[in-house]
């Protein structure tokens, strides 16, 4: 499975970005799908994440509000719409992907997730 993410940018702050990973060589809806970010000098983390054939979402609680995960099941895309972003937000944006859902999401290592897309910057300043 290939994963290709895009959608980063420079934004203001209060502003509004959609990320988007999209997939090839593999159905997005037979995995579970997270989106990471790492900040510089900070460890990536898994901010959000959409079960495989359900619309099961986990959400860290600093983003909580901020974000939601969608998957789009006939262009084989899962999205991460970001709204009312901060300075603190600025990261690079990592999609991947987990052939299972397990409880607290919180707790999945970055080991766990098979196929991981390239990253896309997230950069917000005004």
């Amino acid at each position: 499975v290939q994963l290709q993410a895009s959608g980063g940018g420079l934004v203001q702050p209060g502003g509004s970005l959609r990320l988007s990973c999209a997939a090839s060589g593999g159905t997005l809806s037979r995995f579970t799908t997270g989106w990471f970010r790492q900040a510089p000098g900070k460890e990536r983390e898994l901010i959000a994440a959409i079960r495989g054939s359900s619309t099961t979402t986990y959400y860290t609680n600093s983003m909580k509000g901020r974000i939601t995960i969608s998957r789009d099941n006939a262009k084989n895309t899962v999205h991460l719409q970001m709204n009312s972003l901060k300075p603190e937000d600025t990261a690079v944006y990592y999609c991947a992907s987990r052939w299972s859902w397990s409880v607290q999401p919180s707790s999945w290592p970055s080991a766990d997730f098979a196929y991981w897309g390239q990253g896309t910057q997230v950069t917000v300043s005004s």
